[in-house]
């Protein structure tokens, strides 16, 4: 069986590598986005970002969604503001957590209507 995915040629797009190669970023770039989507990759850490999409919480009520302890979601939530993906605000006793800006926001939210598309 033929498999049609493969290029079958040995021609070399000149315009097209040139623009790859001028917008490509640095290697260091590279490796931060790479350890984005690892941190994206975790479920848990992926249900804590769903959650913040819809509304600043604490660590309580992100535990009682998730069905998991505060200490379990707490460490989960150190890795995500380690990585700056969310930040914190304390009020009184409380901290509250969301999302560091919208680029965070906006890939989630791109994500959600990417799987839902059919």
């Amino acid at each position: 069986m033929e498999n049609i995915n493969v290029c079958d040629c040995n021609v070399i797009h000149e315009e097209a590598v040139k623009n790859a190669l001028e917008s490509k970023p640095a290697k260091e770039e590279l490796e931060r986005l790479s350890q984005v989507f690892k941190l994206l990759g975790d479920l848990t850490r992926t249900e804590i970002l769903w959650v913040l999409d819809k509304n600043e919480m604490c660590v309580c009520d992100i535990a009682n969604i998730l069905d998991m302890t505060k200490s379990a979601v707490s460490h989960q939530l150190k890795v995500l503001r380690d990585a700056n993906l969310i930040k914190c605000r304390k009020q009184g006793k409380e901290v509250f957590y969301t999302f560091s800006d919208d680029h965070i926001k906006n890939i989630i939210g791109q994500a959600v209507a990417h799987i839902s598309e059919k």
